[in-house]
């Protein structure tokens, strides 16, 4: 978990680790999302063509794979919150 801290003008540097993981570049769109007391913050990204290799030859329908990869991803930020 980082913390950083907010600007007088409401800006945030989302730390490099982060950026690379996620292949947040100058330029990238982020999704921004209040969920309860939390904020939750997705690059536009993210849900690339490339990451869904696979998925549809499951089962499960694309709505249910969706859910479940936000549930988890969900689950995971709530835990290392807690820390």
């Amino acid at each position: 978990m980082h913390k950083i801290t907010v600007t007088q003008k409401g800006q945030i540097v989302i730390p490099a680790e982060i950026r690379k993981k996620l292949n947040i570049k100058k330029g990238t769109k982020l999704l921004i999302k209040e969920e309860g007391n939390n904020i939750l913050m997705i690059p536009d990204n993210k849900m690339h063509i490339s990451h869904m290799r696979g998925a549809l030859k499951s089962k499960e329908s694309m709505i249910e794979y969706l859910l479940n990869e936000r549930a988890a991803e969900y689950a995971k930020l709530e835990r290392e919150w807690k820390k």
